[in-house]
């Protein structure tokens, strides 16, 4: 008989990395959190932080820090303008690179915007047990990544495998 897993919820924290962007005007940002939510995870926490490297990367290792969030997303600062350092923040941060996710997602995003995909440098990782994804500004690439990757990704019941059960804090 095929084993039946039960849906796992996952703590998650949202980050979004804009110069303009306030709580009141954060699409992207709120997209994501909605998102997860209704898939059935905790929206565990959520901030805004200007695009600057040692901002957005001190955010980001405080809830790698954190025992209780599983995961990371951000959303902006993937682009390849001179303000743009998301990627430039978190990669020395992770212990392991998730390669096809970047791959994936511009892939996937070709689809939708053509050649434009390429300016995204969206990013994948795992860092102290805590898997994170680098999305772009834009809400249909957040809405894209979400869907068609990081959502089947984070369910456990997904086969033939998923990073929810690869969670080590979950083995626990």
């Amino acid at each position: 008989m095929p084993e039946k897993r039960n849906f796992i919820s996952l703590n998650i924290a949202v980050l979004t990395v804009s110069n303009t962007r306030s709580e009141t005007d954060d699409v992207s940002g709120n997209l994501l959190q909605r998102l997860l939510t209704e898939a059935g995870h905790c929206a565990l926490d959520k901030k805004i932080v200007k695009d600057n490297i040692y901002q957005i990367r001190a955010e980001v290792s405080s809830w790698i820090a954190a025992p209780n969030i599983h995961v990371i997303l951000t959303t902006g600062g993937t682009g390849v303008t001179g303000s743009d350092g998301t990627p430039d923040a978190v990669a020395p941060l992770l212990d392991k690179r998730l390669e096809g996710f970047g791959e994936l997602f511009r892939m996937l995003s070709y689809e939708e915007i053509g050649t434009s995909t390429l300016a995204s440098r969206a990013l994948g990782g795992v860092a102290n047990g805590t898997y994170l994804f680098c999305l772009p500004g834009s809400s249909g690439a957040c809405r894209t990544g979400w869907s068609r990757i990081i959502e089947p990704l984070l369910d456990n019941r997904s086969k033939p495998c998923n990073l929810a059960m690869l969670i080590p804090r979950l083995q626990e």
